[in-house]
C-alpha cells in the first residue's frame, strides 16, 4: 500500500471505526535509520491501534527499527515479506525473502530481542514464481514460527518476481484460500490472518471459519465507508449510527490543523474520493476533490461545496452536525 496508507489515510479511516487494526506503508530500514524520521514515523494518537510495516533483510537494521517504533508508540512492527516489485527486490527485500526463511527467522528474532511490549508479525505470499506446493509456506511460517513470531498475515497468492507487475501480481496469480485454512488446521497455536482479493464483509465473515483474522486493503481504500460496519461485525460493538457527512465534518479540525501548518489540500483529499461511492452525486464529489485548479490554494469551503454537490443528503440534524464536528474520536 505504498503511497495509499499513509497518515492523512489512516486518521481518516480511524473516523469510521475505532477498532480495526491500521497499517503504515511499507517503509523500508534505511529510510528511517539515515532519513527523515518525522517524515516516515509520524501519527496521530487516534491512528492507534497502529503497526509500522518494514521493509529490510539485515537483522541489526531490523532491530534497531522495531526499537525506534516501540518508542515512537506504535502497537506492533510488521515485516512485509510479500512485495514483489523489483524495486523492493533490488533492495533485497519483500517477497524475494521468502527464499531466505533463516534470513527471514534471524530478522524476526532481532526484533522480538529488541522490542518489550510490542508484537512483531510477519505479512508474506504463499510461495514465489512457480513453486505450487503447500509445503513450500508450511515450512517457510514452521522456520519462522521458531523464531518467535506468532503472527502471519498471509496473502493467498504467489509472488511472481519477474515478468509481472505489482498490480499484476495482485491479480494474475490465483488466489488459493485453502492454504491459508490448512495452515491454520497445521499451526493452531499461530495467529493466521488472511488477505488477497477479499472486497465485502460476506467473503471476510467467511474467511473467519478458518483463520483467525482478515485484512482488506484496496477495497477498505476505494470504498472507505465500508469501514464504518468493521466495529460491528468483526469486534461486537454496537452498531455504528455515523453517517458519510458526519466522517467529513469530523474530519475538518484535522484539515484545517493541516492546511495550517502548510499541508497542500490534495494530500488529504485524494483518500477521501470514494467516501459516497453508491451515492448519486459522488461523481461531482470526486471531480471536485481530484481537480488540481480548484485544489490550488483551497480550503475546508472546497470539501462543504463538494459535499453539497452529493444528493440525496443525508438527514443531518444541526445538532448531530455539531456532535459530529467536536465529539472525540477516541477515548
Amino acid at each position: 500500500m505504498l503511497d495509499w496508507t499513509d497518515r492523512y489515510y489512516r486518521y481518516f479511516a480511524r473516523t469510521l471505526s475505532q477498532h480495526a487494526w491500521l497499517y503504515t506503508e511499507m517503509v523500508n530500514t534505511g529510510a528511517i535509520i539515515h532519513g527523515d524520521k518525522m517524515r516516515h514515523l509520524r501519527f496521530d494518537d487516534i491512528e492507534n491501534p497502529l503497526a509500522l510495516q518494514l521493509g529490510g533483510s539485515e537483522p541489526a537494521d531490523l532491530a534497531r527499527c522495531a526499537r525506534i517504533a516501540e518508542d515512537w508508540g506504535y502497537d506492533e512492527v510488521n515485516l512485509n515479506v510479500g512485495c514483489p516489485s523489483e524495486r523492493v527486490q533490488s533492495g533485497s527485500f519483500g517477497a524475494c525473502l521468502m527464499a531466505e526463511p533463516t534470513l527471514v527467522s534471524d530478522g524476526v528474532k532481532a526484533m522480538r530481542d529488541a522490542v518489550r511490549n510490542i508484537d512483531v508479525t510477519v505479512k508474506h505470499r504463499i510461495g514465489i514464481d512457480q513453486v505450487e506446493e503447500y509445503s513450500y509456506v508450511r515450512d517457510f511460517v514452521g522456520q519462522v514460527a521458531e523464531a518467535g513470531c506468532q503472527t502471519f498475515i498471509v496473502h493467498a497468492r504467489n509472488a511472481i518476481l519477474k515478468g509481472l507487475s505489482p498490480k499484476e501480481n495482485r491479480e494474475v496469480p490465483p488466489l488459493k484460500y485453502d492454504f491459508v485454512y490448512q495452515l491454520k488446521h497445521d499451526f493452531p497455536h499461530l495467529e493466521i490472518i488472511i488477505n488477497g482479493g477479499i472486497t465485502s464483509h460476506e467473503a471476510g465473515l467467511a474467511h473467519l471459519q478458518h483463520v483467525d483474522g482478515v485484512m482488506i486493503g484496496r477495497e477498505a481504500y476505494h470504498n472507505p465507508f465500508s469501514l464504518a460496519q468493521v466495529d460491528e461485525l468483526y469486534y461486537g460493538a454496537a452498531p455504528s449510527a455515523i453517517t458519510r457527512d458526519q466522517a467529513m465534518l469530523a474530519m475538518r479540525p484535522f484539515i484545517e490543523a493541516e492546511l495550517k501548518a502548510g499541508t497542500p489540500l490534495r494530500f488529504i483529499t485524494r483518500h477521501v474520493l470514494g467516501l459516497y461511492q453508491g451515492v448519486y452525486g459522488a461523481r461531482n464529489w470526486r471531480r471536485m476533490l481530484s481537480d488540481a485548479k480548484l485544489l490550488k490554494n483551497a480550503d475546508w469551503r472546497l470539501i462543504e461545496q463538494a459535499m453539497r454537490e452529493v444528493a440525496p443528503r443525508e438527514p443531518q440534524p444541526a445538532e448531530a452536525i455539531a456532535h459530529a464536528a467536536t465529539a472525540p474520536l477516541a477515548e
